[in-house]
């Protein structure tokens, strides 16, 4: 009887009409009103086969929120339930860490005593990172992002871009990077299909720059910043972390470069990680910040967010280019959560925030069928809570220092 009405409820999810999860002996299912509130969430649900009623709130197990743009429109590359939480999240966006290894030593993702790098050959191979990549594009996911460490060290960089890129289904090959050797990278990037660029970037100073990444370097990020908006990417994005004391006093200074140019600065609040001695002292709220751009810039504009954004966009008027606000610690967005991690060497992580993680490297060495990969994939997919603790108890939880997880 359960695999007719899971078979019914697949048939009713292939026509994007509705979204289902099987969580133990209860079938949850939900239809898709043709109008969503800004969060994203149906305003109209159904719910049916034995669930009580769908709740508003994600703090519910029985929550009903749905991304529908975010479902695939491609009638070859279907929504598959491997991908859908027990919250009704559909995750189309996959972030694939290449590499541990990074140029720079910045102190919010690695320890000032460094880190026990996984030897290369416990590292996803270029054939491993397409397969599983495969796995994901044609269950529904439409986004990937290559991280690191620094993606662009990675001496098989050209070659798995060109191989994701020609993934049926896949919309989005973006990159974060630091910049540090982008600008002689970036043509043969863009080639190999990379079309979206974060340029991380903290601060407009070079000396303090030295001293926050504990390398040199500054002015060959500035020119990465320049060669990718020559090479026609609309917007390029600049990632920087503000911490008080340090770089909070650039806000304004930053927000100043979106004026004549075609960038996008996300400014992101300082979150803890192993090794990075997060304080709340260090933070600045998002509120704090976007007070200070409104007290200097007039007209400041608030733009119309996609429902699985993470971040909260702005316009100054006049200005081309447009700044956002990451605020992952003051104003959490795990109802509209669309993101999964695949760190480099091979563990599924479904939560930035969360301790928990899989191995897919093992089971494919093991002679895992892609079956049987998906099976753990949905497995770990569906054991995504709700929503991650809040910033002080994260920050007594053991998690993976960032460079090890992906920026």
């Amino acid at each position: 009887m359960r695999g007719c009405v899971r078979e019914l409820l697949q048939g009713c999810l292939r026509s994007r009409r509705a979204y289902f999860s099987v969580d133990g002996s209860r079938c949850r299912f939900g239809c898709l009103s043709d109008s969503y509130g800004s969060s994203g969430r149906i305003k109209g649900c159904c719910p049916s086969v034995g669930t009580p009623s769908c709740s508003r709130s994600m703090a519910s197990a029985t929550s009903c929120a749905v991304l529908s743009e975010a479902l695939p429109k491609d009638k070859d590359n279907l929504a598959s339930d491997m991908l859908i939480d027990s919250f009704g999240r559909f995750h189309n966006y996959l972030r694939i860490s290449l590499t541990e290894r990074c140029n720079l030593r910045c102190h919010y993702c690695m320890p000032a005593e460094g880190v026990e790098l996984t030897p290369n050959s416990q590292l996803l191979s270029h054939d491993e990172i397409v397969r599983l990549a495969n796995l994901f594009v044609t269950s529904g996911v439409d986004k990937i992002r290559l991280t690191g460490g620094e993606p662009t060290i990675r001496k098989d960089i050209e070659d798995i871009c060109l191989s994701l890129s020609n993934l049926k289904g896949l919309k989005t090959l973006a990159m974060t990077t630091n910049g540090i050797v982008l600008t002689k990278k970036l043509p043969k990037l863009k080639e190999c299909g990379v079309n979206a660029i974060n340029i991380s970037l903290d601060t407009l100073v070079p000396a303090k720059f030295e001293f926050m990444t504990r390398r040199k370097g500054h002015e060959r990020v500035t020119e990465s910043i320049d060669a990718a908006i020559e090479l026609g990417y609309n917007p390029v994005k600049i990632n920087c972390v503000v911490m008080r004391g340090l770089n909070d006093d650039e806000i304004c200074d930053f927000v100043e470069m979106t004026r004549e140019k075609p960038i996008n600065v996300r400014f992101i609040e300082f979150m803890p990680f192993d090794g990075n001695v997060w304080n709340v002292k260090k933070l600045v709220p998002y509120a704090e910040m976007l007070d200070r751009v409104r007290q200097r810039f007039k007209n400041v504009q608030r733009l119309k967010d996609h429902p699985a954004d993470t971040a909260k966009n702005f316009i100054v008027e006049g200005h081309r280019g447009t700044v956002s606000f990451i605020t992952s610690m003051t104003e959490h967005f795990c109802a509209g959560c669309n993101r999964l991690r695949l760190l480099a060497d091979g563990n599924f992580k479904v939560c930035l925030f969360g301790p928990a993680e899989v191995s897919l490297r093992d089971p494919i060495r093991a002679g895992m069928d892609d079956l049987g990969l998906k099976e753990i994939i949905g497995a770990a997919v569906k054991r995504k809570k709700a929503a991650h603790a809040g910033m002080f108890d994260l920050a007594k939880t053991t998690n993976r220092p960032m460079i090890h997880i992906g920026g």
